[in-house]
C-alpha cells in the first residue's frame, strides 16, 4: 500500500487585523502552519522564515530514520535566521512565530510543534487534538488550577510560554512520530480558527465536507462568521491509498503557500465586503495600521515581551513552590530525636537545600520504654494538624507507658553468732580459791 496526501491550504487576514502574519505550506510530503507575532516588529517575517526553511524538505520522500533529524535541523536553521534578523535590525526585536509541521516518512508522520497552533486528527469519526498548547492558560489547566472549559474563554489564553523567536537560547520543540493510515484526515490551524470555532463545529465540518479544498474554505468562512479577530489559517490533508485509486493516479502534487509567505500576502479578507466585515471595521475605528511608524511604547513593549512570558512562568513556579513550603510549616508530627520522642514542625521529608521540618520539643519519653508497635509508629512518624494535637499524641504515649513493677528490698544475710566464752561454774571457782589459799 502506497500512501499519499490530498491537501489544501487557506489563509485569511480576518476582519480586524490590517495584515496577515500567518504562513502555511502544503505539499506531497510536508504540511506546515506558522502563526507570526510581533505586529510591527515583524511577525509576518518570522512565520515566512519558518515556512521557507521547512519547505525545502518537501522535495523528495524521506525515510523514517532521517526524517526527524531533517525536521529538527530545518527548525534550528529557522530559529538561527530569526535571531540573526533581529540582531541585524533592532526594529525587528521581539519577532517570533509558532510552528506546527508534519513531514511524511512512509506510513508515518514526523511532527514538530511549538506555540499554540494546533494539529487535529479525524479518525473513525473521532476528532482528537494531537498537539498541546505551549501557553500560560494550558499550564494552568495541566496543573489543575483551571478547567478546560474555562480555558477556552480565559483572557490570557494567547499568552505563550514557548515560540520560535529572537532568543539565542535553544528553544525546546515537541518532536514525535505519528502512525498514519488511509482514511485519516489531518487539520493544522492557527488560533485564529481554533480560538473562535468550537471543537464540535470543527469535527462536524471535517466530517461532512469531503473535499479538502472545500473543507478548508468552509472552516475559514466559519471563523469569519464568528468575527475573525485574528488571522485565520488552516491546512486540511487526507491520507489516501494511491494503489486503491481506480486509475492508479494519486491526488494533485502541486504545493501551496498561503499567508505572509505567499506572493499575494496583501490580499484583503474574503469577507471584506460582507456585513460581518463592515461591522468589524465600524467596531474598531481606532485600529492602528501595521505599516505606520510604531510608537516608542510599542517598540519597548515589543522588546520586553519575549522576556515577560518566561518571567511570568518562572513567577508562577516560584509562587507555587512557596505556597507548598508555607503549607508544610503549618503541619506537625511526632517522631524520634535520637533515643527520645520529640515533636517537629513541618513534614518528615528531606530536600537538599530547603529544610522541611524543625525540632519543636524534645520529650522525656525514651523510645526503648515504648511498646514495640508504638516504636514502629514513631519511626513512621505520627502526623498532627496543630501543636496541641501533637502534644495530645505525646500525652497518650505517656499514658500507655508500661507501669514499672515494684521490687521488694533484698533480705539481709544472717550473720554467724559469736561463740560464747565458757563460764566457770561456782563449784569450780570455789575449789580454785581453796587451792590458792
Amino acid at each position: 500500500m502506497f500512501l499519499g496526501l490530498h491537501f489544501a491550504a487557506r489563509s485569511d487576514v480576518g476582519l480586524i487585523r490590517s495584515n496577515n502574519q500567518d504562513s502555511a505550506y502544503a505539499g506531497p510530503h510536508l504540511l506546515v502552519v506558522a502563526d507570526g507575532m510581533g505586529g510591527a516588529a515583524g511577525g509576518d517575517i518570522a512565520s515566512s522564515i519558518a515556512v521557507g526553511r521547512l519547505a525545502a524538505l518537501d522535495g523528495e520522500s524521506h525515510g523514517p530514520d532521517d526524517a526527524l533529524d531533517e525536521l529538527k535541523s530545518a527548525i534550528a536553521d529557522a530559529h538561527a535566521e530569526i535571531v540573526d534578523r533581529a540582531h541585524n535590525d533592532p526594529e525587528l526585536s521581539g519577532l517570533g512565530t509558532t510552528v506546527t509541521a508534519l513531514l511524511r516518512a512512509g506510513s508515518t508522520l514526523c511532527m514538530a510543534h511549538i506555540g499554540d497552533s494546533r494539529a487535529y486528527l479525524l479518525r473513525d469519526e473521532s476528532l482528537d487534538q494531537v498537539t498541546t498548547d505551549h501557553s500560560f492558560v494550558q499550564h494552568l489547566v495541566d496543573t489543575g488550577r483551571l478547567s478546560a472549559a474555562d480555558a477556552e474563554h480565559h483572557p490570557k489564553r494567547s499568552m505563550l510560554l514557548r515560540v520560535l523567536g529572537d532568543v539565542d537560547a535553544d528553544v525546546p520543540v515537541d518532536i514525535s512520530v505519528r502512525e498514519t493510515r488511509a482514511g485519516d484526515r489531518w487539520m493544522l490551524c492557527s488560533d485564529g480558527l481554533s480560538g473562535v470555532v468550537s471543537r464540535d463545529t470543527l469535527r462536524k465540518t471535517l466530517l461532512e465536507v469531503t473535499d479538502p479544498a472545500d473543507c478548508a474554505d468552509e472552516l475559514v468562512s466559519l471563523a469569519l462568521s464568528a468575527g475573525a479577530p485574528d488571522n485565520i489559517t488552516c491546512v486540511v490533508a487526507d491520507v489516501v491509498d494511491i494503489d486503491a485509486s481506480p486509475d492508479g493516479v494519486g491526488p494533485p502534487t502541486a504545493s501551496q503557500i498561503v499567508g505572509s509567505a505567499a506572493r499575494d500576502r496583501h490580499r484583503p479578507s474574503a469577507a471584506g465586503r460582507s456585513a460581518a466585515g463592515k461591522a468589524a471595521r465600524l467596531s474598531t475605528p481606532d485600529e492602528v495600521d501595521d505599516d505606520e511608524e510604531p510608537s516608542r511604547a510599542s517598540q519597548l513593549w515589543s522588546r520586553a515581551r519575549p522576556w515577560l512570558l518566561p518571567i511570568a512562568a518562572l513567577l508562577v513556579v516560584i509562587g507555587a513552590a512557596w505556597g507548598a513550603y508555607a503549607w508544610t510549616q503549618t503541619q506537625y508530627y511526632v517522631g524520634a530525636a535520637g533515643d527520645d520522642v520529640a515533636i517537629y514542625r513541618g513534614i518528615p521529608e528531606h530536600l537538599p537545600v530547603v529544610p522541611l521540618h524543625t525540632l519543636v520539643e524534645r520529650t522525656d519519653i525514651a523510645l526503648e520504654d515504648l511498646a514495640p508497635y508504638q516504636q514502629t509508629r514513631i519511626d513512621d512518624t505520627i502526623r498532627a494538624d496543630t501543636l496541641d494535637g501533637a502534644r495530645a499524641i505525646v500525652l497518650a504515649l505517656e499514658a500507655n507507658l508500661p507501669t514499672p513493677v515494684p521490687q521488694a528490698p533484698p533480705s539481709p544475710t544472717p550473720e554467724a553468732s559469736p561463740t560464747p566464752e565458757p563460764t566457770a561454774s561456782p563449784d569450780t571457782t570455789a575449789a580454785a580459791m581453796e587451792d590458792g589459799t
